[in-house]
């Protein structure tokens, strides 16, 4: 290693980049044994083994979204997810489901490497999975959460700020990772309004270990999700999302369109949560599986706005850590 001369290369260092080599400091790829420190989102009704297991072979870390699915069919995705990469993938567990007690006994007997968690706490689940050898990865949208998750012994956190698609919470990636880097010791994962190298390097520069990405996959060859909605991200402007279901108390984040601004309407009139519940019940699959650009709900990051192509998981992976490294070494030198 040479050695560290100046501000810059302080800099640089400080970030695993003397060489030019790492941008990160290895944390996350020895934790998860993989090769680049970007984890796919998990997305429901969206993230399947087609493109768990593309990220996987890419570098990256695939998740097979459960959702609101049976144990049986999760497991029918990890098989397939087995047969494509050999390379360690996740799932992510929604703690909220029916299904999720049967999800949990699943990722166990199948020897899934790696499991997150989102809406709910893991602690139920956490020690039949360590002692089954699979780390745990709780999304948390505060520091309380995620010094609560520390305290119960996950092994990382993600922390999602509210520029995600999807459920989200109040505060921004910004404001919210350095505070959480600052108050866990664990592994921080950053997530919410990164789909570039530039939101990478940022992430980096708030002290997280890696990243996550959402949006952006949405549109890649593997994913599955129907033409319809990957149109309607690629056309998506700047402020082309919308927030819905504040007043249900599951703030959602997804695209405009009919039913978004139904949904708001409603709202704003002071609707119950059983109408507000019954418009977006299924509203994800339909825009999913059935192509219901107008009716369905199109979940979708502030960053959707930034998404232009179709390419495949590899080249996005390799192409967002590349401008990565590339921007902390230019501005490094710039300093």
């Amino acid at each position: 290693m040479k050695a560290v001369n100046s501000e810059s290369d302080l800099l640089v260092a400080s970030l695993g980049l003397v060489g030019g080599k790492n941008m990160f400091d290895k944390t996350i790829e020895n934790l998860f044994q993989i090769k680049y420190p970007i984890i796919q989102g998990g997305m429901a009704w969206i993230s399947d083994s087609s493109l768990a297991s593309a990220v996987s072979e890419a570098g990256g870390l695939g998740v097979i979204a459960a959702g609101g699915a049976p144990g049986e069919i999760v497991r029918q995705e990890i098989i397939k997810t087995k047969n494509i990469t050999s390379n360690p993938f996740a799932v992510n567990v929604m703690l909220l489901s029916p299904y999720a007690e049967e999800v949990a006994k699943v990722v166990v007997e199948e020897k899934v490497p790696i499991v997150i968690t989102g809406a709910g706490s893991p602690e139920k689940y956490l020690d039949a999975w360590h002692e089954a050898g699979i780390k745990v990865v709780p999304v948390v949208p505060s520091v309380l959460l995620g010094t609560r998750m520390e305290k119960m012994g996950v092994d990382a956190v993600i922390v999602e700020g509210m520029e995600a698609g999807g459920h989200i919470g109040e505060l921004t990636t910004m404001a919210l990772v350095p505070q959480v880097v600052d108050a866990l010791t664990i592994p921080v994962i950053a997530a919410g309004g990164i789909g570039d190298g530039r939101g990478m390097a940022a992430a980096a520069m708030l002290g997280a270990k890696g990243v996550q990405i959402g949006t952006r996959f949405l549109v890649c060859d593997e994913c599955t999700v129907h033409e319809n909605y990957k149109e309607q991200v690629l056309k998506a402007r700047d402020t082309d999302t919308i927030v819905t279901g504040r007043a249900t108390g599951h703030p959602i984040r997804g695209l405009k369109n009919k039913l978004a601004r139904e949904f708001v309407k409603l709202e704003k009139s002071g609707a119950s949560i059983e109408e507000l519940e019954a418009l977006g019940t299924g509203a994800l699959q339909r825009a999913a599986r059935e192509g219901d650009v107008a009716g369905g709900a199109l979940m979708a990051g502030q960053i959707a706005g930034m998404v232009k192509e179709r390419e495949s998981a590899k080249v996005i992976i390799e192409s967002v850590y590349k401008e990565a490294v590339e921007v902390i070494k230019k501005v490094s030198r710039n300093l």
